[in-house]
């Protein structure tokens, strides 16, 4: 069975990155991919902060990381760059953990002009992970994804066909290899 891991950068579960990830979740389910979410932001702080490889914790997540297909990389984009409990995850990774791996970044940011983040700021940690094929990334704006009254997200269409269309092409990836 295909196996895909979604890495979640984001400092909350109510986040419009969320949103991304439940779409990204839902569509690998439909399609018969098991899924495993990794919310970086729940992992024990301590063991992030201070590197403990040792973690029970950390050694789980990582195990995901090796015996899955796809890697789907989420983050909000701060500053200019991908956030940093999601650096802190990253570091404890074995060296070349996403060798053999199809990696997808996906990113939420408050404006178009912090795009170039995914390729000039996260793509280089990936690639000296061994992420090798690293698909063309997919950048949303904030504003794409609205916070509906009665709790959750609404993601508008184009953003959401850009998205979808990834997708697709990230499974016609796994099948030619």
């Amino acid at each position: 069975m295909t196996k895909a891991v979604i890495l979640n950068g984001s400092n909350s579960k109510n986040s419009r990155v969320t949103a991304i990830h439940e779409k990204v979740e839902n569509h690998f389910i439909a399609r018969g991919i098991e899924v495993h979410s990794n919310y970086v932001h729940e992992l024990p702080a301590t063991d992030l902060l201070t590197a403990n490889f040792a973690s029970k914790e950390i050694q789980a997540e990582n195990a995901h990381v090796e015996q899955a297909d796809f890697i789907v990389i989420l983050t909000p984009i701060y500053k200019a760059s991908y956030t940093g409990i999601l650096k802190t995850y990253l570091d404890l990774l074995p060296q070349k953990a996403l060798l053999g791996k199809i990696v997808l970044p996906i990113a939420v940011g408050g404006s178009i002009g912090h795009l170039l983040a995914l390729e000039y700021a996260l793509k280089p940690v990936l690639a000296v992970l061994g992420a090798t094929s690293i698909t063309h990334s997919v950048y949303i704006v904030d504003k794409q994804i609205i916070r509906l009254e009665e709790g959750g997200f609404a993601i508008e269409e184009e953003a959401s066909s850009r998205l979808e269309a990834v997708l697709e092409q990230l499974q016609k990836v796994l099948i030619v290899n």
